[in-house]
């Protein structure tokens, strides 16, 4: 892991940038870990799952999925199977859609309560690219991520932004396909391999990596540096102000 910006590929050599949302620009992976927590907890035990929900089902099921993927995924490692329903299903609803819409409600609480900062050195570097001219775009498996974003007070800085809501609307598939980091860089009118890319979950990795991203720099925020070098990424930083000088 390197965190001496004269080690890591220059940035300005691109001729545009992606970032995923939660744990690269915002820390609302944290709040997303605690609506999960919460959520298939009370679940778990009101069906009597075995084993428990733990942090680990969060990085190996969930983490950089869209919301209804994470679900069915987690689920399929308990061998359960419920219906996928349809995402008008209400969160009472023990569908897919309907655990992964109790899900967000807690999700949302959370974040219209407490709000949401940027991380510092994410906004250090977002400045050091606007300065520069640089093309940059927000690639997030979150359906909240519009909201994620104004809360943050940075939706006005990325012209491009692939969301769950975008997936769903335009059927792309979920991370780890190629096809989120793909459309990201068609909306920013870029070759995918002309394209720098940040992301702290292995499965984005891995979609930035197939999309054919030049860069493709993993952001260690618990996922582990050796599992996302594993997955492509081509190096791994702890914060984004590793990039700024």
């Amino acid at each position: 892991m390197s965190s001496d910006p004269t080690d890591l590929p220059d940035l300005l050599t691109f001729d545009g940038v992606l970032f995923d949302l939660d744990g690269v620009l915002t820390p609302t992976a944290d709040v997303h870990m605690h609506a999960w927590q919460t959520m298939f907890t009370e679940l778990f035990t009101a069906w009597d799952v075995s084993p428990p929900y733990t942090e680990r089902d969060y990085f190996e099921y969930l983490d950089g999925k869209k919301r209804y993927d994470g679900v069915a995924s987690l689920l399929r490692s308990r061998d359960i199977e419920v219906p996928w329903g349809d995402p008008s299903d209400a969160p009472a609803e023990d569908t897919v859609c309907g655990i992964g819409n109790r899900k967000n409600e807690v999700f949302t609480r959370v974040l219209r309560s407490e709000g949401i900062q940027p991380y510092p050195g994410s906004l250090a570097l977002l400045d050091m690219l606007q300065r520069a001219g640089m093309p940059v775009g927000v690639v997030s498996s979150s359906k909240n991520a519009e909201e994620v974003l104004r809360a943050a007070g940075i939706r006005e800085r990325f012209p491009v932004v692939v969301d769950g809501a975008v997936a769903e609307r335009d059927g792309l598939a979920s991370k780890p396909a190629a096809d989120m980091f793909a459309a990201g860089a068609r909306g920013l009118g870029l070759d995918p391999a002309r394209v720098a890319a940040f992301e702290d979950a292995h499965s984005g990795v891995q979609s930035a990596a197939a999309a054919g991203c030049g860069l493709v720099v993993g952001v260690d925020r618990g996922a582990g540096a050796d599992t996302l070098i594993a997955s492509g990424a081509h190096v791994v930083i702890d914060d984004l102000s590793a990039y700024v000088a």
